[in-house]
């Protein structure tokens, strides 16, 4: 007797139930991808994010990825966590914090439990980072969303510069005055800023991930994105966008030694040093001759002694403006709010129990890290990794000389940057396409063909 070649199941397949529960998935995690864009780029618009108005609506749009990404865990019918390696000594971190508040610790409670919800909310960002920008189409088109906005952000920050007098967005004058670029009132912020946003243009532009004129554009960006950086003014932006592109060729001659990529990145310097006497500002590097301590020292060894009182658990997190003026050596008319060195700084408020933890969050991030960035010249997986290493490469070096990581919108941006640079990237799964089944018509179901045996026919 001759068998069909097709067993016939019900409609109600498993994997045709399956297929509504997949979409609204795939629909929540783009959303979270827009939404994590969307709260970045906000936070660096609402002038960094440091007024209380933009502080708080930054950490509730945080709180609504992270109902959105549990309400997809839902949807998915299962949680699903990555083995992400920088998750451990972040945790640690929040029980630190949370033994400060808990314990009393800290010199002042209540900024510190201020600081806790600041950290929750760089916590969620990192995890939705780490969780949701793992496939390769999802990373192609958050580093392309970062690129757009980096180079649309710089061509404002410099228009601005060149006719707003000293305003923000040509109208709005701030309350306290300083070396205002973009929308800070601190120019070293702006340039910290792009010191993590530039790394991707540059990495993408010497791959081979795009061809023709939208390479072309891409470097253009990057030239204008590092230009604005000497434009600022920022010492310590101009010497962070040098290590980036001293370790950016490093690798290209130890992972690959590509001569192109290595004239290419060459290349970018030399543009860079042309864009800057064209519109008449090479004198901005004259400001890297002048590179004394000045205050900065003398607010370091203040924190040493700061440090030598409490060298366990430290003052308490954000408790730094409120505890220095009793240690503070120097006359100055000024208001000390931040010691102008992240790690410092670190050090003063969690001690050596927080600076333990943030080396092991950032030898994790290298450890990690490093061997995806291998191929960055064809896969978006490798090309973000190592852009993301890269940012964060130079605001670490920044940080040594000011405090990027206290302004929340660069702060979120950094978590982002090393959740993306930690993450294991996915490859995209191929969606069971109808293509594989043929239609009955006469049946009311499905034909699918199997074997010559009856063990796939007697399974499904």
């Amino acid at each position: 007797m001759k068998t069909s070649p097709y067993a016939i199941v019900d409609t109600a397949d498993p994997i045709d139930l399956e297929r509504p529960l997949v979409r609204r998935s795939r629909i929540l995690q783009s959303v979270l991808v827009v939404g994590l864009c969307f709260s970045l780029s906000f936070a660096v618009l609402a002038f960094g994010a440091v007024q209380e108005w933009s502080t708080f609506v930054f950490e509730v749009g945080a709180v609504v990825l992270f109902l959105v990404w549990a309400g997809k865990q839902v949807v998915s019918g299962q949680v699903k966590l990555s083995k992400n390696p920088l998750y451990a000594p972040a945790l640690f971190f929040f029980v630190l914090l949370l033994a400060q508040v808990g314990l009393g610790i800290s010199a002042y409670g209540y900024v510190t439990k201020y600081g806790v919800l600041q950290y929750v909310s760089y916590g969620i960002v990192l995890l939705i980072a780490a969780e949701c920008v793992q496939e390769e189409d999802a990373r192609k088109r958050f580093a392309l969303a970062l690129i757009i906005f980096g180079a649309s952000y710089a061509f404002f920050a410099l228009a601005q510069e060149l006719t707003s007098d000293g305003k923000f967005f040509w109208f709005y004058t701030p309350r306290f005055h300083g070396s205002i670029y973009g929308t800070y009132v601190n120019h070293n912020h702006y340039a910290g800023l792009m010191e993590m946003l530039v790394p991707f243009p540059l990495v993408v532009s010497m791959g081979h991930l795009l061809t023709g004129g939208k390479r072309v554009l891409v470097a253009f960006f990057t030239i204008l994105m590092a230009s604005t950086i000497f434009l600022s003014g920022s010492r310590g932006g101009m010497l962070s966008f040098v290590l980036e592109i001293v370790v950016f060729a490093a690798l290209i001659l130890i992972q690959r030694r590509n001569p192109r990529a290595g004239l290419g990145v060459f290349a970018v310097c030399v543009l860079v040093l042309a864009f800057l006497f064209f519109i008449g500002k090479g004198q901005v590097l004259g400001r890297l001759g002048d590179l004394g301590p000045g205050i900065r020292f003398n607010i370091i060894k203040d924190c040493i002694r700061m440090f030598s009182h409490r060298p366990v658990w430290g003052w308490g997190l954000g408790t730094f403006p409120t505890v220095y003026p009793s240690y503070r050596s120097f006359y100055t008319n000024l208001f000390v709010n931040e010691a102008h060195n992240d790690y410092a700084q670190l050090l003063v408020e969690t001690g050596l129990l927080g600076f333990g933890l943030m080396l092991w969050f950032l030898i994790r991030l290298y450890q990690y890290g490093l061997p995806t960035s291998r191929r960055w010249e064809f896969k978006w997986d490798g090309a973000v990794s190592l852009a993301a290493l890269l940012g964060c490469t130079g605001l670490l070096l920044h940080s040594f000389v000011d405090f990027n990581l206290q302004i929340p919108a660069n702060a979120a941006l950094f978590y982002v940057l090393c959740g993306l640079a930690a993450s294991k990237p996915l490859t995209k799964l191929s969606r069971p396409g109808r293509s594989r089944y043929t239609g009955d018509e006469g049946s009311g179901g499905l034909r699918i063909p199997v074997d010559n045996g009856d063990s796939l026919a007697q399974s499904i």
